[in-house]
């Protein structure tokens, strides 16, 4: 028989933490409660009171809070994170204190002081699939708030939570100046992009030949990769770009697709041995030109140009001309202009990712050697180029393909230490043989050499994840997402890997769930992920879907191929998929 005495309530719950904590404390224990305590006494107690809430209790990291009205829940949410976001815009990555929120309209337990039940379970999982800087809702609270207070909503489906036997619905909110927003075509930056950002859109081939169409593109790339070795600029990948080549667009429409504050427009004609180039920096919100150029020089004038165009637009943001000369990581460049427009050629083709445009470029980068044997970027590519083969597996020996990478790399560093790509690829091939000491080092290097390089970023971030790190590593693969809106499919892989890690199981969920076509290491993930959630009937279907694509599979084997440099780690995954019922 049911407890009379026992006390109900329907109430809006607001569960809350900060993300990475535990790596704060260590980094700085004094200084990290220091902003802790001042945060709550200027920002979170005043909002919870100004919409009425009453903190229940609070851990070192986190606090449950009950509101008698659930738009005055979210309200204060929003305007929390909000704030949070202009706070942490000021300090350096490391130092940002981050918080996620879920909230939950439902029936609560009352006793005494503190709250129970299911209604604060949910709130908990909400907030724990939150996005840092984010805000996770249920169905029952975007039902109840709609309209009344002006955020959008995505919605994120049917969640599995553990101990909740009931699927939940979850929504996340979308509103201006919060982190979870990035990837939301809003005209506001989100909260992340604390520097300047920039967009430099493929310059239009002028040149009335369509053979030109390399040498415009190449131009376009190297521009960019200019300006993203300025640590005070974030600059939108070549890959995100480029899917506006040949487009008549707006450059505020530009701005707000990719949050970005200045846009670059371009076109390059080229005749003989003359080329001229035209540039305008334009501002993403008004529209209006900061500055435009046109430079009508020789051929072999080329790469004076790019600097002028770079030292130009880092000069007009920042009043840094000076810094703009200086701080330049210095390249050697080829005095051979056909060896330049073989690279331009060869870069292209390997963006194309097909094993007949691998070939092809593999054929230009071999040429612009031959041209220059010491030309240290078109040996950089090669290495790039017999790379994608390898991993795609269009190479007949793959033994040898790899010693020709190491062989080209080795050389480029001999060359020139400053090749960011070189130091990339070494830093992958380190961690494949689990030399991780290496692997750091040659990451870090190519980090500093291109900082805003998405897939140098994203490459960080899988870094850290096998370092045990993956908090840090989820961050830095948000980033490269923000550096390339169109990033490749793999990117959600490495994001869910890292969540998993982290225990953040319905975040990887979602993240695989992303895929369009999942391999049988997908669904190995999925299962592991889901068996920790205690679905054992969802998990038990991906991991009949491994042994169906892969007969042999072991949790042994799986992680003999992959890269945890901490043992709890692997043996966490392990767990998963012994659950979901795969072989151990």
């Amino acid at each position: 028989m049911q407890d009379q005495s026992v006390e109900r309530r329907l109430a809006a719950i607001l569960a809350a933490d900060v993300v990475g904590y535990s790596r704060l404390m260590e980094a700085d224990e004094a200084g990290t409660l220091a902003r802790l305590k001042t945060i709550r006494l200027e920002l979170i107690d005043p909002a919870i009171a100004k919409c009425k809430g009453r903190i229940v209790k609070t851990t070192g990291d986190g606090m449950l809070v009950e509101f008698q009205s659930v738009t005055e829940a979210v309200r204060c949410a929003v305007e929390f994170q909000q704030q949070m976001a202009r706070r942490n815009g000021d300090m350096p990555a490391s130092r940002c204190l981050l918080y996620r929120i879920g909230i939950n309209l439902g029936d609560v337990i009352v006793e005494e002081s503190d709250i129970f039940g299911d209604g604060v379970n949910v709130a908990a999982r909400l907030e724990a699939m939150a996005d840092a800087g984010g805000i996770c809702i249920s169905a029952a609270v975007r039902d109840q708030v709609g309209d009344r207070i002006g955020v959008g909503y995505e919605d994120l489906g049917e969640q599995q939570f553990k101990n909740i036997n009931r699927p939940i619905r979850a929504f996340k909110i979308l509103a201006t100046g919060l982190a979870s927003s990035s990837d939301t075509n809003q005209a506001t930056p989100p909260a992340t992009a604390r520097k300047p950002s920039i967009a430099v859109l493929p310059f239009a081939n002028m040149s009335g030949d369509a053979e030109q169409e390399f040498f415009a593109d190449g131009l376009t790339e190297d521009i960019i990769t200019e300006l993203s070795r300025f640590r005070e600029l974030l600059v939108i990948s070549r890959n995100a770009v480029f899917t506006h080549k040949g487009k008549a667009i707006k450059a505020r429409q530009v701005a707000r697709e990719f949050g970005v504050d200045y846009v670059v427009e371009g076109s390059v004609r080229k005749v003989a041995d003359r080329v001229r180039v035209t540039i305008q920096l334009i501002d993403g919100e008004t529209e209006t030109h900061i500055w435009a150029e046109r430079y009508d020089r020789k051929l072999d004038d080329i790469f004076a140009i790019q600097d002028e165009i770079t030292s130009a637009i880092v000069a007009t943001l920042f009043g840094r001309v000076e810094a703009a000369r200086h701080d330049r990581v210095q390249r050697k460049r080829t005095a051979n202009m056909a060896a330049y427009e073989c690279v331009l050629t060869g870069k292209v083709l390997h963006h194309w990712s097909t094993r007949e445009a691998n070939a092809e470029a593999m054929r230009m980068l071999n040429r612009a050697i031959e041209l220059d044997p010491n030309y240290a970027h078109a040996r950089a590519w090669r290495a790039c180029v017999i790379g994608q083969a390898w991993m795609n597996n269009w190479c007949e020996d793959r033994d040898a393909s790899m010693r020709a990478i190491l062989d080209e790399v080795q050389t480029v560093l001999t060359l020139d230490e400053n090749e960011a790509d070189v130091h990339r690829i070494l830093g992958a091939l380190k961690l494949n043989f689990d030399e991780y000491d290496k692997a750091t080092y040659h990451q870090e290097r190519a980090l500093s050499l291109n900082p805003n390089s998405d897939i140098v970023v994203v490459q960080q971030g899988e870094l850290l994840t096998w370092l045990g790190r993956p908090v840090e590593g989820i961050e830095w693969i948000h980033r490269a997402m923000r550096l390339n809106p169109y990033h490749p499919q793999r990117y959600w892989s490495h994001l869910g890997r890292a969540q998993y890690t982290a225990r953040l199981y319905a975040d990887a969920i979602q993240s695989f769930s992303k895929l369009t076509a999942p391999d049988y290491t997908h669904h190995a993930f999925l299962a592991a992920s889901l068996a920790q959630l205690g679905n054992s009937t969802a998990a038990a279907a991906h991991a009949r879907e491994v042994l169906q694509r892969e007969p042999a599979f072991t949790a042994e084997g799986f992680l003999g191929n992959l890269h945890y440099q901490q043992h709890s780690d692997a043996e966490h995954l392990r767990d998963g998929l012994v659950k979901a019922g795969l072989p151990n």
